[in-house]
């Protein structure tokens, strides 16, 4: 009998020692900044129109370029909210994901001559990814896809954004496909 009072008195202190703090009621979680990452599929039928876009996504931390048919060629700035929106459905469905939500928070592109500007905000201190490497290269990968660009510059509050590159060193200076190489798996 001395035994059964021992139990829940060793699994209760137990549980109060683990390091766990407790809270009298459930805490608010601020959401990141810039495009909400959603459950809901962004295309479940990708429309088959006569125009291509590519757009890097990630299989087994590998970048994976997807090509989808469009109505019309997309602007810089269709196609990079088509890849901040992620996988479509049937990409998921084919193990594609993204690294972006959570990582880099981009919030628009531009074009002068065949460099790619891309405005960068702050991250969130609790996003909750560390695959920048991955995330940036999805970047670069997907906007020289595009005949018009050959490279991708980073700003941040107007200013040149040190970003990480497939052999783990920063760079402020304009990037490349190449930069990512050892990253990029042909499906």
């Amino acid at each position: 009998m001395r035994h059964r009072r021992l139990v829940p008195l060793t699994l209760a202190v137990l549980l109060a020692g683990c390091g766990v703090p407790t809270d009298d009621a459930p805490r608010a979680v601020p959401p990141p900044r810039g495009p909400l990452p959603s459950a809901a599929p962004a295309d479940t039928t990708a429309p088959a129109g006569p125009a291509a876009e590519t757009l890097c996504l990630i299989r087994d931390n590998r970048i994976v370029p997807v090509v989808r048919r469009v109505d019309r060629p997309p602007t810089i700035a269709d196609q990079l909210r088509h890849l901040l929106a992620g996988p479509s459905g049937v990409e998921r469905d084919d193990d594609l994901t993204s690294a972006l939500p959570g990582a880099v928070n981009a919030a628009g592109a531009t074009v002068t001559g065949t460099q790619a500007l891309v405005a960068v905000d702050e991250p969130a201190h609790d996003g909750g990814r560390s695959d920048e490497v991955l995330a940036f290269g999805q970047i670069v990968c997907t906007l020289t896809s595009r005949e018009d660009v050959t490279t991708v510059a980073f700003l941040r509050d107007g200013r040149p954004l040190g970003v990480p590159r497939a052999d783990g060193s920063l760079s402020s200076r304009p990037l490349t496909r190449s930069d990512y190489a050892p990253l990029i798996s042909e499906r």
